[in-house]
């Protein structure tokens, strides 16, 4: 089987425009998560989020292409640009034809959904923009990477919710591992910060009001978030043959389905997924020296999260760091993974450990070293990330110090 390595990485979301901006936020444990600036927030019981606040869509592209990109599109592109720029590769030939991009997102165009269905039952139109199909359509984001780098390999989009980005980097790493593609351009993306999509949120009752505080005793719910992570996942031969600096490598994947519930996350279904992950990345229990967690700041989820890593772990469990960067930049649904593993990235290379701020009171029942308030310097050789869906559909990625 083919080595999997990430020669790119691009993103923009709450606490940062880039890469750079968004590991230094990590590393202070900066906030992004503040009051929504959308319409009607008014009329919303949730009026905060982690959303991209000063974003000019004009700052990036023209008119027509604006006319064309959702939201969600436009973060894809923004990250995809920089990550396969970081990367050093030109997609022509015979690599055009063996390379592919496979996104996560859970809501695809939501923003064209909210302003259409607005346009049409609120004021009255009887008239949809012709583009309106293209625009909110959840393959749109990887069909506009395809186009605008020549990629015309193995190509699609994947929504498992908010697994959507760890499952479709799991598939990337598949194809890669086992010969079907040279380079896959992967991630994900997400923008529901609008009015129906925090109102349907808010019918779930699992959302806060204040402050995403993973573990901490006192939590009360999860916040949302928007952006997009993209990376160029690329076949280590092919890396190491032109020279390319490789950021981390990839190592091993598994996903589960409880088969239980669908909204009540199961210790069993993420407890085998985890287990899975480190078994196909043919390490040791005891080479895992961090974790990004799936981390919602919900009392359902961080309990048996915590409870599932004790399970698999063992005693190595409390040697363990894991962090929830959500209590950051928000859950952005199918596209939290991709940017979580940028915390990933930066443990494996700098040699840092991104926190879980937010966090106020100790929870017996989260009783792991959770990396409370402050980053922390640490050498760690292999790390994971979690995604526990909705739905029961759980993710998990390996990836180790390059």
């Amino acid at each position: 089987m083919n080595r999997v390595v990430i020669t790119g990485q691009g993103t923009i979301n709450a606490i940062g425009g880039s890469v750079s901006e968004t590991q230094e936020a990590m590393r202070e444990g900066r906030c992004g998560i503040g009051p929504l600036d959308i319409r009607d927030v008014d009329r919303l019981a949730i009026k905060i989020g982690g959303q991209v606040l000063g974003y000019d869509p004009e700052a990036h592209f023209n008119r027509q292409q604006i006319a064309l990109y959702d939201r969600f599109t436009q973060f894809t592109l923004i990250a995809a640009k920089e990550a396969i720029t970081q990367s050093g590769l030109s997609f022509t030939g015979e690599l055009a034809a063996q390379s592919g991009v496979v996104l996560g997102t859970a809501g695809g165009g939501m923003q064209t959904s909210d302003e259409n269905y607005r346009s049409v039952y609120e004021d009255g139109k009887n008239r949809v923009h012709p583009f309106v199909v293209p625009k909110l359509m959840n393959n749109a984001a990887c069909s506009h990477v395809c186009m605008n780098y020549n990629l015309k390999g193995p190509s699609f989009t994947v929504a498992t919710a908010c697994a959507s980005s760890n499952h479709a980097m799991g598939q990337a790493f598949h194809m890669i591992r086992g010969g079907a593609a040279k380079v896959i351009i992967t991630g994900g993306s997400e923008s529901m910060l609008c009015f129906g999509g925090v109102k349907a949120w808010e019918g779930l009752r699992v959302m806060s009001r204040d402050a995403c505080r993973p573990f901490s005793a006192n939590r009360n719910g999860m916040v949302q978030g928007e952006g997009a992570a993209i990376f160029v996942f690329e076949d280590y031969d092919h890396a190491r043959a032109r020279g390319a600096d490789i950021l981390a490598e990839v190592i091993g994947f598994a996903m589960t389905s409880d088969a239980a519930d669908i909204v009540m996350p199961s210790k069993q279904g993420a407890s085998r997924a985890i287990a899975g992950a480190v078994r196909d990345a043919g390490v040791a229990l005891e080479d895992v020296g961090y974790i990004n967690a799936h981390g919602t700041g919900t009392a359902a989820n961080d309990k048996t999260e915590c409870a599932a890593v004790a399970d698999v772990f063992g005693a190595h469990a409390d040697k363990l760091m894991m962090s929830s960067t959500k209590s950051m930049h928000g859950h952005v649904i199918g596209g939290t993974g991709a940017i979580e593993l940028l915390a990933c990235t930066m443990a494996l290379r700098d040699g840092v450990i991104a926190p879980t701020i937010g966090y106020e009171e100790p929870d017996p029942e989260c009783a792991l070293d959770v990396v409370p308030n402050v980053a922390r310097d640490a050498k760690v050789d292999v790390v994971l990330s979690n995604a526990f869906a909705f739905g029961g559909l759980n993710a998990v990625l390996a990836l180790r110090r390059h």
